[in-house]
């Protein structure tokens, strides 16, 4: 890793940072809070780019009350420029994916949109994170991985190699190429904010982190024409709903937990979306998409993965010292 970046974690790290409140509770509130993202984004009529914009913009409303209740808006200060220049390039591709993939919902279905997502990106991660923050898994976490990747993917290969084109997926192999480049882009920005998180506080690094995200969203939405405002109603319930679940309780929740595990242990949190989206799909009103036996297997298959990479990791996990 090269020295000049000045954002690295410290050779000598101290003593595991302890939290009042487990880190596993704060991924399991954030593992539902993401699994609605794909439901809801399907129930919006907006253009993908449109709805990345709105549930960015709803989360900084609550962010910025954030910073002025916990003071973290003085953190800023402490940063240098490299540091700046990461938060910056964080909230860039962290727009890129939530570009690509709302995209890809609209054109697959929701199970193999957010299964290809979450399954790459632990791999994705886990390869970063060891040349980003020197974070290499161990073995247990790397059978873990292996055994979560493989039962995410035999959630989404009926869909991947049906490629059947119907009014709710018109494009399912677009949508697929779209969901990859979503998991490159995420994976990206989640050792990014393993690295940055060592330096700032959970509201700290999302108010820098969404406020690049949505400035670039912004910027692309300009020179592509796309209509931004106003929006139905509907739709801007439907952005609230993003903002809250997905965003304050899913994205910011795993951007807490990053200060204590591993990128690829928050990560891994991940894998369980397509379960919980799969099933919210089949129960809510104007969507009704049924899971396939292989979603269920597959979830059982995830669950496995999970318990044996993350069993007792509360008590094990080394934190990054401030450099």
């Amino acid at each position: 890793m090269p020295q000049s970046t000045g954002v690295g974690p410290s050779t000598h790290p101290g003593p595991a940072t302890r939290s009042r409140i487990p880190p596993s509770w704060v991924l399991a509130g954030s593992l539902l809070g993401i699994s609605f993202a794909g439901p809801l984004t399907r129930l919006s009529s907006a253009d993908p780019l449109t709805i990345a914009i709105g549930r960015i913009a709803f989360s900084l409303v609550a962010i910025g009350v954030m910073l002025a209740i916990t003071g973290e808006w003085r953190q800023f200060a402490r940063l240098v420029r490299s540091e700046w220049l990461l938060a910056v390039g964080a909230g860039v591709v962290l727009a890129l994916h939530f570009w690509s993939w709302n995209a890809s919902i609209h054109l697959t279905t929701i199970a193999a949109s957010t299964t290809l997502v979450t399954s790459l990106q632990p791999g994705f991660v886990a390869v970063l994170s060891i040349f980003i923050v020197h974070e290499a898994p161990s073995r247990r976490q790397i059978v873990g991985l292996t055994i979560a990747t493989l039962g995410a993917i035999s959630i989404t290969a009926p869909d991947f190699m049906s490629g059947a084109v119907t009014a709710a997926t018109p494009n399912p192999l677009l949508g697929n190429v779209l969901s990859v480049g979503a998991a490159v882009a995420a994976a990206t920005y989640m050792v990014v904010g393993r690295r940055l998180r060592s330096r700032l506080g959970a509201w700290s690094y999302v108010a820098l982190v969404y406020s690049a995200a949505l400035v670039t969203l912004l910027l692309i939405a300009g020179v592509s024409g796309i209509h931004v405002a106003p929006q139905p109603s509907r739709d801007v319930l439907i952005f609230l709903g993003l903002a809250i679940g997905p965003m304050l309780l899913g994205h910011t929740g795993m951007n807490w937990a990053l200060e204590h595990l591993p990128a690829y242990v928050v990560n891994l949190t991940m894998l369980g979306e397509p379960v919980g989206a799969t099933l919210l799909a089949a129960i809510l009103p104007g969507i009704h998409e049924i899971p396939k036996w292989t979603t269920l297997a597959g979830g059982a298959v995830i669950l496995i993965g999970f318990i044996v990479t993350v069993w007792n990791r509360d008590a094990a996990v080394p934190a990054m010292e401030p450099t």
